[in-house]
């Protein structure tokens, strides 16, 4: 191996480094460490002259490592390997030293700062020293797309990758497409017709030539990897179908929360306590009755039914406040006469428009009740003969700071979003991953909101987290221009840094097939050996870790890198 040269540049980030790190100091006690050529820090190593700086090196001190002691390297490591891989050296003859997330954003000593960024930048160091050159790799990809969910977000997804002239299968559970979409009667902030929108996005996939649609129809085992996926589908107990497929994208959407768990609300034992995508009904049927057959004099809607709150669903569902708001002008418009009352925890108006429909919505003669969603749900009760309604709520009023009693003969409860039923199969099949909410992950929140950590995976719309359906649309749509962009290519690259058996140590065990998270090992009958599939193995290093042989190898992860980072941590302390 040749001698290492290395050229080694500290970050100042603005401030978010420097304010907190001596980067001079830091470039000053690691530039007369052995094999570093050239140490030098820059105010924004990230930027065009940044990397200019990092290019212009290498070619002028004929340097063969990089060390880049920067922010972290989800952010801008393949930054770095593509300005490394402009001048010449292979990209991962490059490591990254996370000084602003692990150390600057952490400390509030400058000194005890200014000593770990040393720590983590000798780490580096003597870990880029026994780097190895590894080669990209590509796949070929089939450019037919499997779609699982015929919503709003699947539906914008198929058209338009089968209007760039692409084969797509759409796969939906239900009898229908459509969605919840189809569900509802007006949109929010502008109350304009959903049926209206919807239905000539469904007639345009039913009629595509280049997308068959798959009713009635759930998605079993899928196998091999990004460009090259296949699975069996059978609908009505038909013969089974076998697709074939290069990209995957889930778009399984959320389905409603169920009141009845909620004792306070008596949800089931009322028959006008109803949910609000029951109430979605009455206003697509054209007339919003009791079950009594009148029309309600007095109507409540009843915010974060199964949201926010610790015993059901922690987080927000995001679109509920302003369909409640949606419905305030939907029944003052059919009963001009009602009582309209919105029982509230916190009203979030997020979203384009909608802190100005919030408003309108105020002066539609209605009464706002906040209640304490921790502390104390309303409770609804079968009202007495004498109250002149249906039923009372029974809440504790948090702006007048009185226990009050609210006339009923209609309650609408907006209930959260959640997961479906069938989400761990799909996840499984797909093979990707839940966060706690029973939400797929992304591969990066911010960056790479769309893309999951299995490549040629992607999940879009509410499946991904509650949002409404113009983030569904532009979700769907960025995830058919990254696909649209592969097949463009005719093929795309996979991951090296992979696992790798050493078939003279392996005994066999077959523990690593049982470890891997990407179905990526199986077992040579003949050799006696496991066998990783690197095409479909993403470098986690889950099988080297649990071989208890220590036959596996993960690559730009070995033992000798690792152990010289660990030794570099430690010298200098």
């Amino acid at each position: 191996m040749e001698e290492p040269r290395i050229g080694v540049y500290v970050c100042w980030c603005g401030t978010n480094i420097s304010k907190m790190v001596d980067v001079e100091a830091v470039t000053n006690e690691v530039k007369a460490l052995p094999n570093v050529t050239i140490a030098k820090n820059y105010k924004y190593m990230c930027s065009d002259p940044g990397q200019d700086l990092i290019i212009k090196d290498i070619k002028l001190h004929n340097l063969n490592r990089v060390v880049v002691a920067a922010c972290s390297p989800r952010i801008h490591e393949l930054t770095f390997r593509t300005a490394c891989e402009k001048a010449g050296i292979n990209p991962y003859l490059f490591e990254m030293a996370n000084v602003r997330e692990q150390d600057s954003w952490v400390h509030t000593d400058r000194t005890e700062a200014t000593n770990k960024a040393i720590d983590l930048v000798v780490a580096a160091i003597r870990r880029v020293r026994y780097h190895e050159p590894l080669q990209k790799r590509f796949v070929n990809v089939n450019p037919a797309t499997l779609i699982i969910g015929g919503g709003i977000s699947g539906l914008t997804a198929a058209l338009e990758i089968a209007n760039a002239g692409k084969q797509v299968y759409l796969v939906e559970k239900s009898d229908q497409l459509g969605g919840q979409v189809k569900k509802f009667d007006l949109t929010f902030p502008h109350l304009s017709s959903a049926q209206q929108m919807i239905r000539p996005i469904v007639q345009r996939v039913d009629n595509h030539p280049n997308i068959s649609v798959f009713l009635e129809t759930e998605i079993g085992e899928v196998t091999g990897y990004i460009g090259n996926f296949k699975t069996v589908v059978s609908v009505n107990g038909e013969d089974p179908v076998e697709l074939e497929f290069g990209n995957i994208i889930a778009a399984v959407g959320l389905k409603p929360f169920n009141p009845e768990v909620i004792s306070e609300y008596n949800y089931k034992e009322f028959p006008d306590v109803i949910t609000s995508f029951e109430f979605e009904e009455k206003l697509l049927a054209g007339r919003i009755l009791t079950v009594y057959g009148k029309e309600p004099r007095n109507v409540a809607i009843i915010h974060c039914v199964g949201s926010r709150n610790k015993k059901y669903h922690e987080y927000c569902s995001r679109v509920c406040c302003m369909a409640a708001l949606k419905y305030v002008h939907q029944v003052r418009a059919a009963l001009p006469s009602a009582n309209i009352f919105e029982i509230y925890a916190d009203m979030r108006a997020y979203g384009k428009g909608h802190e100005e429909f919030y408003a309108l919505t105020t002066h539609r003669q209605i009464m706002f009740l906040m209640y304490d969603q921790q502390k104390k749900l309303p409770v609804i009760n079968q009202a007495d003969r004498s109250d002149n309604c249906n039923m009372i709520i029974e809440m504790d009023e948090l702006l007048s700071g009185q226990s009050i009693e609210v006339p009923v003969d209609m309650v609408i409860l907006m209930v959260n979003m959640e997961a479906q039923e069938n989400v761990k199969q799909v996840v499984r099949a797909i093979g990707v991953s839940l966060c706690g909410n029973q939400f797929f992950i992304e591969k990066h929140p911010k960056l790479d909101p769309v893309a999951t950590t299995t490549g040629g995976v992607y999940i879009i719309g509410t499946c991904q987290g509650p949002k409404d359906i113009p983030d569904s649309v532009a979700q769907a749509r960025a995830a058919a221009a990254r696909i649209l962009g592969a097949i463009a290519q005719g093929s795309v690259p996979i991951e090296v840094t992979t696992a790798s058996v050493n078939e003279l140590l392996c005994c066999g065990c077959q523990t690593c097939i049982g470890v891997c998270p990407y179905k990526a090992i199986s077992y040579d009958e003949n050799n006696k050996v496991s066998i990783v599939n690197e095409i479909l193995c993403k470098g986690c290093g889950t099988c080297g870790s649990a071989c208890p042989a220590g036959a596996i190898i993960s690559k730009h992860f070995t033992d000798l890198q690792i152990l010289s980072e660990i030794e570099g941590v430690m010298s200098m302390s």
